[in-house]
């Protein structure tokens, strides 16, 4: 049971009481019984009235829940529609007090959430339009009179966001450009003369618009200032360039070139006008001096025809070189000359490196190949002839390989230019061409002269005999001192033989037998002692000590009487060491 029922019954319990004693008090009193019946009336009334008021009471606050809740129930409704959420529901069914109760806790809620929407939505627009302002752009398009919804919050959120990069990225370029522009105005003395060069130079920065047109305009005027600025160095570097080639022509002295030295750097108009001052001096200063001006011009036309490898037709050409009225229309033909050959060789100066390092190579190798058939090489110290061997075989690896690399940059040049690419006054790939076969030919001259001179030198010592042909370290030695025998490359003697020595006496005379005459007839050698002097003994003066080969005939140190038994021979690949030593086979 609950309470409120146990209180109601209690309450009754009361009013019997309260009655059951009224009625004691009235027997006691001796009321009488139509009195009594007049005053349990009034108390009945009472009662009756003061619950009834009570009920009234209590009507009247079920009225007022009733209503307030119709009211929560509407207005919880509108704005749930406002603010785009689902219509609010209780879970289970409540008391009207409860229902109430909920309902108005949720309006509550949808209210603050309203405000705060609104309030965000407000601070929002603020902040767009202070962007918009600055970069001047419109505002974001937001309905002010609905409630945004979420949605609609997060995306002006982003967007007010977009705008702050968007102003932070153009405002620190703006403050790059405003550097830049005021740097090129310094250097070129410019003084904003427009409102929009005096907006962005003078004015406060915060103030400048940052719209796209201002920037666009803001890049357009650097771009400008900036053209300018690089037309003001060309113009001073050219003066530059101007006046040092004028210094070199006309011999200017160092002290007068270091007072210049200030103006030598820097664009700024000032220097240009400096710069000029000086150019205008020395030109005329050159027409003073204009023959010596002509021919250091000549001196330099000359490097620069042996830096393009000119023929001697095309020197020859330009035939102001050779003029000697050396008058102002002279310089100036000789000034337009040496402006183009030198645009010329800038043009193609990669092919001219190019062909210059394959003549540098190409001498190179030459000069190795001179060195490879000259016998003093052989008495080189040190490794020096190793070095040179590699060193000649990395170039005849190398030298193929650049000219093809070459052949290959001229053909594109060749087509991109629609004309041949010539070296003294050739093709590149005939002029290569006719230098291997020089080289070929003179090999080939050089080889047929060294036999010739090789075949008349055999018939001369076959005729007369071989001259002693000892090596320069050996000369030196005393002929009378005995030493060993000296051995000759790939040459040997017979141990049966070794009893010669006395008789040589530390000097070796070469007979021709023991090499193949040119009819290829492999002659007999045969040695006899024989006391019969040779009738060429006389020529050599009194030598007590002589050995001579002639025929079969071999006299020396031992007397007539005593003949000698042993046969010898010496064996060797060539003849002589000066055949030895120009044969680069051996």
């Amino acid at each position: 049971m609950r309470r409120s029922e146990v209180l109601a019954e209690e309450s009754i319990l009361c009013l019997q009481k309260a009655l059951t004693h009224l009625r004691e008090i009235w027997e006691l009193i001796g009321i009488p019984e139509d009195q009594r019946l007049q005053r349990t009336e009034v108390v009945k009334k009472h009662i009756k009235d003061l619950l009834d008021m009570m009920i009234a009471e209590e009507e009247s606050l079920k009225e007022r829940l009733i209503k307030s809740i119709s009211i929560c129930q509407k207005e919880l409704n509108t704005l749930c529609s406002e603010l785009h959420v689902e219509p609010f529901q209780e879970e289970e069914e409540p008391t009207i007090l409860q229902l109430e109760k909920d309902l108005r806790t949720q309006v509550e809620l949808m209210r603050k959430q309203k405000k705060e929407r609104k309030q965000e939505r407000k601070l929002l627009q603020e902040q767009d339009k202070e962007l918009c302002e600055v970069l001047c752009m419109p505002p974001y398009d937001i309905d002010s009179a609905s409630v945004p919804t979420l949605e609609e919050l997060n995306q002006f959120r982003q967007h007010v966001a977009t705008l702050k990069e968007t102003r932070a990225s153009r405002r620190e370029e703006f403050v790059n450009i405003k550097k830049q522009i005021i740097l090129c105005m310094e250097e070129l003395d410019h003084t904003p003369d427009t409102s929009f060069e005096r907006d962005v130079v003078c004015e406060d920065e915060d103030a400048f618009c940052l719209s796209l047109e201002n920037i666009a305009t803001l890049q357009k005027l650097l771009r400008q200032l900036e053209m300018r600025k690089s037309q003001n160095e060309a113009v001073c570097e050219g003066l530059r360039a101007q006046i040092r080639e004028l210094w070199d022509r006309l011999q200017i002295p160092a002290e007068e070139r270091e007072a210049m030295a200030m103006a030598m750097t820097g664009s700024k108009a000032k220097v240009k006008k400096v710069l000029q001052l000086e150019v205008d001096r020395l030109e005329e200063l050159k027409m003073q001096n204009i023959k010596k001006v002509i021919e250091a011009i000549r001196v330099e036309l000359a490097e620069y025809w042996d830096r393009c490898f000119y023929s001697q037709e095309q020197r020859q050409a330009f035939a102001p070189y050779y003029d000697e009225d050396y008058t102002e229309h002279l310089l100036q033909l000789h000034d337009a000359e040496i402006v183009r050959l030198r645009n010329y060789y800038e043009g193609h100066k990669e092919l001219f490196e190019g062909v210059q390092k394959w003549e540098e190579n190409w001498r190179l190798f030459l000069e190795f190949e001179r060195k490879a058939s000259d016998p003093s090489r052989f008495t080189n110290r040190g490794g020096n002839l190793l070095k040179e061997e590699k060193q000649r075989a990395k170039l005849q690896k190398t030298l193929p390989k650049l000219e093809e690399e070459l052949k290959v940059q001229i053909e594109r040049w060749e087509q991109e230019h629609a004309k041949a690419f010539v070296v003294n006054g050739q093709k590149f790939v005939e002029y290569v061409t006719e230098q291997w076969e020089m080289h070929r030919s003179e090999k080939e001259r050089a080889k047929q002269e060294r036999q010739l001179k090789n075949k008349k030198q055999t018939e001369t010592e076959m005729l007369y005999g071989s001259a002693p042909r000892t090596p320069n370290k050996r000369r030196g030695l005393a002929p009378t001192t005995p030493g060993k025998v000296r051995k000759l490359n790939t040459t040997t003697m017979s141990s049966a033989n070794s009893s010669i020595r006395p008789v040589f006496g530390g000097t070796v005379y070469r007979s021709p037998v023991s090499r193949l005459p040119p009819s290829g007839s492999k002659p007999v050698l045969t040695s006899t002692c024989s006391g019969k002097k040779n009738p060429r003994a006389g020529r050599h003066g009194g030598d007590k000590e002589n050995l001579e080969l002639n025929g079969s005939i071999l006299s020396g140190g031992y007397p007539s009487s005593a003949p000698l038994q042993r046969n010898f021979s010496i064996n060797s690949v060539a003849s002589t060491y000066s055949e030895f030593a120009k044969d680069p086979s051996l």
